[in-house]
């Protein structure tokens, strides 16, 4: 086979990457030359080049895997600015049908990070918690979180308010309670008199990536209204959800089925 050059080479080179990366366990290098129907003299080339770039590597039995610069990419902290973008739309829906606040949140440690919010349209609404770090199980945002696998603090689980949950067990059974509906809840866990509802953002993956929340006073935030908001703020967050990749499979939709 004659040797490549230029564009032929970069797609040859981009496939191979392709291969590894999407495969569940390190391919031989037979295995690439069958799949790829590389001449060996070719694939080697190929691959010596993207080893030498750390997009490949090879383990301990000679077998290619993904590289260390894919790996440090995968785990380099991202610019939330892609996410913000593509919930917006989905927080202003959400802003306009009930008046209340609106705020995205990501993980932060052990923590909840606002990282975009929409102030509500009345003269009372809460505090700004914008530029807080806060804990995850005294509010609805970071319930959201632990409920889909974030790990609480080690310790005594400290008190934001009289009403903050602070028994591991009761809050093991509040998180169950999240999963089944599919939406959080806090009512003067974080602050008092503050209400808030959270729903998860998921991935394309199906890791949930973000949380979205509704909250206000309990003057306004009354048990029908708040089964009210919650089916629109379900609905918000998978919308959010699916504009960033994620399609919902049989398991995920037989779990909302059964949901109380």
């Amino acid at each position: 086979m004659s040797s490549v050059s230029g564009t032929q080479a970069v797609d040859r080179a981009a496939g191979l990457l392709l291969a590894v990366m999407e495969a569940e366990h390190p391919l031989t290098f037979g295995q690439l030359q069958e799949s790829s129907e590389l001449a060996k003299s070719t694939l080697s080339r190929l691959l010596s080049s993207l080893e030498r770039h750390e997009l490949v590597a090879k383990d301990e039995n000679g077998a290619l895997r993904p590289g260390g610069a894919l790996t440090r990419f995968a785990h380099s902290r991202r610019s939330t600015d892609d996410l913000i973008e593509a919930c917006r739309p989905f927080m202003v829906t959400l802003s306009d049908a009930t008046g209340e606040k609106i705020n995205l949140a990501v993980l932060a440690g052990q923590e909840v990070e606002q990282i975009s919010q929409m102030e509500c349209t009345y003269l009372i609404g809460g505090i700004n918690w914008g530029d807080q770090r806060i804990p995850l199980h005294a509010s609805a945002l970071g319930k959201v979180f632990l409920a889909h696998g974030a790990e609480l603090p080690p310790g005594r689980l400290s008190k934001a308010s009289s009403r903050t949950i602070t028994s591991r067990q009761d809050l093991a059974d509040d998180l169950v309670r999240v999963r089944q509906r599919g939406w959080a809840f806090a009512d003067s866990e974080l602050e008092p008199g503050l209400v808030a509802i959270a729903a998860p953002i998921f991935a394309a993956d199906g890791s949930v990536v973000a949380a979205m929340s509704i909250s206000g006073p309990t003057l306004r935030m009354t048990r029908e209204i708040i089964k009210a908001f919650a089916d629109q703020l379900v609905a918000a967050a998978m919308g959010a959800s699916s504009a960033i990749g994620f399609t919902p499979g049989p398991d995920f939709v037989e779990r909302r089925v059964g949901a109380a």
